[in-house]
């Protein structure tokens, strides 16, 4: 039991259940919007998102001194090794996404999302703590958008609709739940090393309610999606459902250490591989 708990915490500690989560959520939105993607366009978001994670938490990383958490040790310690990969999947990437894309528009476009999400990182790194919400509502809007964007590409016209579009900003206030929890268990962390977090704009007791109403929000409207949208949208009202419920069930949990909440809330992102019994 113990060595699985150690190889999931480095599974974690790796960004790779945030790469599963993210091929998930690309998934979820090839079949909302009835899009057949290549093999090779899921490899690329991976490569992508391990990326850009990585690159963050190494960076990250090198901006403390001792005494940090065992996840920024666990970067400091691996960094260098770690960088050593970031670059050239970063480069396969490139050339991946020239082979799958070609050199239209869908290349063009996404080398430019890609460096929008770059630059925002670098901008919001440079502000520091104030930030603040802003870090992890741009973080949601980008991480959704990126999962969603060659689905979005890809769209046919008979397929834009207002009830798959809906989807889009549910998946985005999922998302940024997330990352208000995440900031609130992490606020003591945060402090310590001094990152922008929304737990540290707002006060705890405040952000605490913000997080209880925008999940009850979340779970009220994604339980109206399943009751009153046609029925090909009920299961992914019912996959939405069900990861709000796991998200505040665990959240609000007591007993439970806040790396086991970190673990379950992350792999209930997963959980849109059930669209695949349909």
């Amino acid at each position: 039991m113990a060595f699985l708990q150690s190889m999931y915490r480095t599974f974690s500690r790796l960004s790779l259940d945030v790469v599963g989560g993210a091929l998930a959520g690309l998934l979820f939105f090839s079949k909302l919007f009835h899009t057949e993607l290549d093999p090779l366009v899921y490899q690329l978001l991976g490569m992508a998102v391990w990326c850009i994670y990585t690159l963050d938490h190494v960076l990250d990383s090198r901006q403390l001194t001792s005494p940090v958490s065992s996840r920024f040790a666990f970067y400091q310690k691996f960094g260098g090794i770690l960088m050593l990969f970031v670059v050239p999947i970063a480069l396969c990437g490139l050339f991946l996404a020239y082979r799958v894309l070609g050199l239209g528009g869908e290349f063009y476009l996404s080398i430019g999302f890609g460096a929008i999400i770059l630059l925002t990182m670098l901008l919001v790194r440079k502000a520091g703590k104030a930030a603040g919400l802003i870090k992890e509502f741009s973080t949601a809007v980008f991480y959704v958008l990126g999962i969603a964007w060659i689905p979005l590409l890809r769209l046919e016209g008979i397929d834009l609709t207002w009830q798959n579009l809906l989807f889009i900003p549910a998946y985005i206030g999922l998302a940024f739940l997330n990352l208000l929890m995440f900031s609130f268990l992490d606020r003591k962390e945060d402090e310590t090393h001094g990152f922008a977090s929304a737990a540290l704009t707002v006060e705890p007791g405040k952000l605490l309610i913000w997080i209880r109403r925008l999940a009850f929000l979340l779970i009220f409207l994604s339980l109206a999606g399943f009751i009153f949208l046609p029925s090909f949208y009920r299961p992914f009202a019912c996959v939405l459902l069900l990861m709000l419920l796991v998200h505040y069930l665990t959240f609000f949990a007591t007993g439970i250490s806040i790396e086991a909440k970190r673990g379950r809330m992350e792999a209930s992102f997963m959980f849109p591989v059930l669209l695949l019994l349909l």
